[in-house]
């Protein structure tokens, strides 16, 4: 799984992750959302639950959570058809604001946030799960949620099993393109969430504010096994 089954288990994991020290090299004004990365917990959990923290004590009631198809071919973005999602902390409100809908619910890269979301006493989420589309796409896509008043939560893992060093180095270039939001190099992003990325460049022009990072790490970095191809984690605000 990934994240404990245990109801217990899963609120422990995320208030210890609650609790990291942050050391942000700009303080957030206003938060209007974050980027995570969504393995099994055990890797990236507590990289995620560092982003969500600074978003503790806030009054949210809605979240819109943008991940890539992982199992899905996809040429556009969709929601779920459910009206709820159900955890091991409880049931989730779903919303939509009419994009189409399928069964997404097993689409790790989203269903990984709900716990941290819960957590934070957010009562509604809109899922979207965002397959290949183009650049226009993005646009219409960061036009129709901007409208919303709710926290955007962009779901992607950086370079995948590249060997530690090199991991490092690639992952830094993908940090330093979300960062200048270099939207003419967003083809050049090292990461499985690339098109909710797209998405996100244009959602920040939107709002006028851009992604800083708050901690990178690769899975190197959290089993000391550095000798094998490693996956990148880095979690952001915007």
């Amino acid at each position: 799984m990934w994240y404990p089954e245990n109801k217990k288990e899963l609120e422990e994991f995320i208030d210890n992750s609650f609790i990291q020290t942050t050391n942000l090299k700009e303080k957030p004004f206003k938060i209007h959302g974050l980027i995570v990365p969504h393995a099994g917990y055990e890797y990236s959990g507590m990289i995620a639950g560092k982003a969500f923290s600074l978003l503790k004590n806030k009054k949210i009631e809605k979240a819109i959570v943008l991940g890539p198809s992982h199992y899905t071919p996809l040429t556009k973005a969709v929601t779920s058809d459910k009206f709820q999602w159900v955890t091991p902390l409880g049931k989730i409100k779903l919303f939509n604001t009419g994009l189409q809908t399928t069964d997404i619910e097993k689409e790790h890269s989203i269903k990984n946030q709900i716990p941290f979301l819960q957590k934070l006493g957010i009562k509604e989420v809109m899922p979207i799960m965002v397959g290949e589309i183009s650049s226009e796409q993005a646009k219409l896509i960061a036009e129709k949620i901007s409208k919303q008043d709710a926290l955007f939560v962009f779901s992607t893992d950086l370079s995948h099993f590249l060997q530690y060093d090199n991991a490092k180095q690639r992952d830094n270039s993908t940090i330093k393109i979300i960062e200048n939001m270099e939207i003419e190099n967003w083809k050049n992003l090292d990461a499985c969430g690339i098109y909710p990325l797209l998405v996100l460049f244009h959602l920040c022009k939107l709002l006028n504010t851009k992604p800083h990072l708050i901690e990178y790490k690769n899975s190197g970095d959290v089993t000391e096994d550095k000798y094998h191809g490693v996956v990148g984690y880095g979690s952001f605000w915007f």
